[in-house]
């Protein structure tokens, strides 16, 4: 049994020597920060956090009205992150279409490299700002948290894809879409997230611009006979909830550490679990595959889109959520459809951009009434003035002008 809780998202960490920042500090509630426990470096580390709060912006303080958010540049940073995402989503799945109608059922495999790409890209980086002490008390005291974030993001991973193997287009769609519920609850339970009323209005409308176009998809003919339609459906119920996990998870985890530190222990367990799957459930269709430059340009394609959302997800999270990341990629198979009209022959049905408008409006009612002017970079979980977060690309926490404290861990 853990000496630590057993959940994931609890903010209790041990004390441990640290050379970097004197004798004793907490790992994990700020980010490796804490000064050395003096009482002269308390009462400073008291004045700077009421100095901070004191210091805050008029804009800061007074919360925008209605729709002002809408005309911020951190609106129109999420909405249009969020699409390059969907995107990437639209191109993962079209080189995995390519590599199923070449017989090349692989989808543990196939992601693999991804999650070797992130752990030599990361881990080094880690290790070069922590040391190998530092590092391996992370490991020590944290490394369950990442095991379960990796375990969650495989999973999700193997079963969505393995699910369409045996559910039809519609079913599969449809239950996708429980990764929101998924998200939401995990977020109101564990992460103190209040949602307001037109949170949920924009969910449902987000959703409801999903069913029509999986009714587009119904009366054109995109749907198929399934094979066993219930072991499908149980797939993706599955996998739903394992994206769930793991998108709450990593949405708390890059708002307190570095997503260099984050990404690299994400690359390096999900390296292990993929690779241990591959081999045990795999092994035969690896060698049955049709290897060749086709299939490896397949690869190169399906891995670098895979790079490009794994490396960047963590950005949203900090500037918005969980939530409406699950919301943006509802989009995807719009943009999925305009590709599939040059690659796949697919035509515009008319419900088609009638559920792209409701997705987008949906997205947009979601942030039309907001908290603060930082929207939901403003984590509730992290306290007053974010103080248990870390200060780095996408926070709501920025450091201090005048103060003498150091953010050594802090991102770039």
């Amino acid at each position: 049994m853990m000496s630590l809780s057993s959940n994931p998202f609890s903010n209790s960490s041990p004390h441990i020597s640290d050379p970097f920042r004197g004798e004793e500090n907490i790992y994990g509630a700020v980010e490796l920060s804490n000064p050395a426990t003096t009482i002269e470096s308390s009462n400073v580390e008291s004045e700077i956090a009421i100095q901070r709060i004191d210091d805050l912006d008029v804009e800061d303080e007074i919360k925008p009205t209605p729709f002002q958010f809408l005309f911020t540049w951190r609106f129109w940073i999420i909405l249009f992150h969020g699409q390059i995402l969907s995107l990437c989503i639209v191109a993962t799945n079209t080189f995995t279409t390519y590599l199923a109608d070449d017989g090349n059922k692989i989808p543990a495999f196939q992601t693999l490299f991804n999650y070797i790409i992130l752990n030599l890209l990361f881990t080094p980086y880690t290790l070069y700002r922590y040391g190998f002490k530092r590092y391996f008390e992370m490991l020590y005291y944290d490394g369950w948290k990442f095991f379960i974030l990796s375990f969650a993001d495989v999973q999700g991973n193997y079963f969505v894809v393995k699910a369409y193997q045996y559910t039809n287009l519609l079913s599969a769609e449809l239950l996708d879409n429980w990764a929101i519920a998924v998200v939401v609850a995990l977020s109101f339970l564990f992460l103190k997230v209040r949602y307001r009323w037109n949170q949920i209005l924009g969910i449902a409308v987000c959703i409801a611009g999903m069913v029509l176009v999986v009714i587009g998809d119904l009366l054109t003919d995109k749907n198929y006979v399934a094979v066993d339609m219930v072991k499908g459906d149980l797939f993706v119920i599955l996998g739903a909830t394992c994206y769930g996990i793991s998108n709450t998870l990593e949405e708390f985890l890059v708002s307190k550490r570095p997503i260099y530190e984050v990404l690299g222990q994400m690359g390096f367990f999900g390296m292990l679990i993929n690779g241990v799957q591959a081999t045990i459930f795999e092994r035969e269709s690896i060698k049955e595959a049709h290897w060749g430059s086709r299939i490896a340009g397949w690869f190169t394609g399906y891995t670098a889109a895979m790079l490009v959302l794994y490396c960047t997800a963590p950005i949203l999270f900090r500037m918005s959520s969980a939530a409406f990341y699950n919301l943006s990629l509802l989009t995807s198979d719009f943009w999925g459809l305009l590709i599939g009209i040059k690659v796949f022959g697919y035509y515009v049905f008319w419900l088609y951009p009638v559920g792209f408008v409701f997705t987008v409006g949906g997205m947009i009612i979601y942030n039309s009434i907001v908290g603060s002017w930082n929207g939901e970079a403003e984590k509730p979980w992290l306290g007053v003035g974010q103080r248990d977060g870390i200060a780095g690309i996408g926070t709501a926490k920025t450091k201090a002008p005048n103060s003498s404290e150091t953010y050594l861990d802090s991102d770039v």
